[in-house]
């Protein structure tokens, strides 16, 4: 039996609600530590970029005003 005749029959409540709470409680702890992991993630690749940055702002400014040699 295909996924669309076990649905065919029943209301549009089991589809649209029913069925997403259902999985939401069944793999809710897997989609939150995959949101987690997607927005940690996220956060450190940021902060890098931002760090990085600041680095070579920092080091362009001690550049121009020391006349650009070592």
């Amino acid at each position: 039996m295909a996924v669309r005749e076990i649905f065919a029959g029943m209301p549009w409540w089991v589809k649209w609600i029913a069925v997403p709470i259902i999985a939401i409680v069944v793999f809710g702890g897997l989609i939150a530590s995959v949101l987690g992991f997607v927005i940690g993630l996220l956060f450190k690749i940021l902060l890098f970029v931002i760090l990085v940055g600041g680095l070579v702002f920092v080091v362009r400014k001690v550049m121009s005003s020391s006349g650009g040699g070592w």
